[in-house]
């Protein structure tokens, strides 16, 4: 699989990663093969939440792989808080618990990038940064990023801040593309001309932060896979063409789709099933054509101005 640097980091990963947030439904032994099958096909970056099967997914991760030192060398961990029971919580106390509680299941010394989850209103900068800096200083975590937030969130933290932010995980499939519709609709009336989020797309290319797309095959709000979903028929029937073109799945062309944008975004693909990954993970071996993509945005529904 190809590689990546995540940010202007020196954190190279492969430029799929896996999430792993249902994981707890997996028994030890259907985990471990899941974690082994990844790595084998390149994927080394394992992404996390403290919310995931609250808490549960981090402990059987790291139980399925009887975490040591030497299994620890071969993969990079990711984890995100933030999020609590109907409120979201970035407070220096809470982070610095969160990290301490993923540690502790993950089994490991340290988290190689730390994201803050949903954005809350009511953060203070000042203590997220003296969060970040505790953590850093203690070697505790290693890197930082966002997930969720816009240009002006992601300033305003970072105007506080000795430390970097390397990537912002946002919603991006070939059904969900907000983040590139408005840049082709720029000067126009229509909805798709509306910028929803201060044009994060340009401004993390811009300052060197990683996009992660997640629910790279679901659509609306993880309400299911459009992938083989009767509801959008035009844009299956081009995934099935391509797929049968390029000797892979349909999976593998909507993941190679996410990686063909210049941006080098990296998709968080949420499969526990490693036959399926080892599928998707072709999508490292294939570059569409420019107009394959075009191809691809057009029968999503989406129309060129």
């Amino acid at each position: 699989m190809k590689k990546i640097n995540l940010g202007n980091s020196e954190l190279e990963v492969g430029e799929i990663s896996l999430g792993c947030m249902r994981m707890n439904k997996l028994s030890k032994k259907d985990a471990a093969y899941t974690i082994e099958n990844a790595l084998e096909v390149g994927v080394d970056l394992f992404d996390h939440a403290d919310i995931y099967g609250a808490g549960k997914s981090e402990e059987v991760f790291a139980e399925a792989i009887d975490m040591n030192d030497d299994v620890r060398e071969k993969m990079k961990l990711q984890t995100k808080c933030g999020i609590r029971e109907d409120y979201f919580d970035f407070s220096k106390e809470h982070i610095l618990e969160s990290v301490e509680g993923s540690l502790r299941r993950l089994k490991t010394d340290y988290i190689d990038c730390l994201l803050l989850h949903r954005p809350d209103a009511l953060f203070e900068p000042e203590e997220v940064a003296e969060a970040f800096t505790t953590l850093k200083e203690s070697g505790k975590v290693r890197h930082f990023g966002v997930s969720n937030q816009n240009p002006m969130q992601v300033e305003l933290l970072k105007k506080h801040l000795k430390e970097d932010l390397i990537i912002n995980q946002l919603q991006l499939s070939i059904v969900h593309t907000p983040m590139i519709d408005a840049g082709f609709n720029v000067n126009m009336q229509h909805d798709a001309a509306t910028v929803r989020d201060g044009n994060v797309l340009e401004y993390c290319r811009l300052n060197d932060i990683t996009i992660q797309a997640w629910s790279p095959f679901q659509h609306g709000m993880i309400e299911g896979p459009f992938i083989g979903n009767k509801a959008f028929p035009e844009v299956n029937a081009k995934l099935q063409e391509l797929a049968e073109k390029k000797s892979v799945t349909d999976s593998a062309i909507a993941t190679a789709w996410i990686l063909r944008h210049p941006a080098k975004i990296q998709p968080v693909v949420g499969t526990m099933n490693p036959e399926r990954l080892k599928d998707i993970a072709k999508a490292s071996e294939i570059e569409l054509t420019r107009k394959e993509w075009y191809e691809l945005y057009l029968a999503a529904g989406n129309e060129l101005p």
